[in-house]
């Protein structure tokens, strides 16, 4: 597998590693990466990668098999040779606003307590959509629940809980349409707040910033009717 540097430590935006395999696509293979691959509505990290005077642009990161993440470059160039060792560099305002954009939208997801059954980040805004037959009545009030999160500045971390203890514990799992991996090993956990009084707690694989305010304010954005039971809500970033 490779190792996941940016799991370790979210604020990380270079390191080294060395090359250990390429795909039939063209993608790089890293021993270990900063990259966060796409994956739970985050889109895969950009950025550089940098070799005895070359340097090769990263268009995004996506998941390889047995556990490998592929680096997928912008252009059809020459890549760096496996053996070979490397710098990589994120394109870091883009993965850092993500980061932000993730956190905002496990906050709307408390605001709004229904299942969550899909979503999707940029690092302008994010949505989510939930299982909810009517809009929100006040948009003002949720927009300021929000921002009152935010300004909260809790804790954000993480920790880990064994499948047995998330089946014991259904509630933690507001995503509906993805289930968090069985079979792999213990699950993530990330929460916000403190342990003996926190705001959310949900399995989750994502890059989260460490603390609520660094969010920033936000804007409500649209809210759409997607189907009898289904309400899309947007959220921007205000900078």
């Amino acid at each position: 597998m490779t190792h996941m540097l940016f799991r370790d430590d979210p604020y990380l935006r270079d390191a080294p590693a060395r090359v250990i395999a390429h795909t039939v696509e063209g993608g790089i293979v890293l021993d270990a990466t900063v990259f966060y691959p796409k994956g739970g509505g985050q889109p895969g990290d950009s950025g550089w990668l940098e070799w005895d005077g070359q340097r090769l642009s990263i268009a995004t990161a996506v998941k390889g098999e047995g556990g490998h993440i592929v680096l997928v470059p912008s252009e059809p160039l020459a890549l760096p040779p496996v053996g070979a060792h490397v710098v990589q560099q994120l394109d870091w305002d883009r993965r850092h606003r993500h980061m932000r954009v993730h956190t905002a939208l496990h906050l709307l997801s408390v605001a709004v307590p229904f299942g969550v059954t899909g979503g999707s980040i940029s690092a302008t805004h994010g949505r989510l959509d939930f299982d909810m037959p009517d809009a929100p009545d006040d948009r003002a009030a949720l927009e300021d629940r929000l921002n009152a999160f935010v300004e909260q500045d809790a804790r954000v971390s993480d920790g880990w809980i064994t499948e047995e203890e998330l089946e014991a514990a259904p509630e933690l799992v507001k995503t509906m349409a993805v289930k968090p991996p069985r079979g792999a090993g213990d699950i993530r956990l990330v929460r916000i707040g403190e342990e003996s009084d926190w705001v959310d707690l949900q399995p989750c694989g994502g890059t989260h910033v460490a603390r609520t305010g660094e969010i920033g304010a936000l804007r409500l954005g649209k809210i759409e009717k997607k189907g009898r039971m289904n309400r899309r809500i947007y959220l921007h970033l205000d900078s």
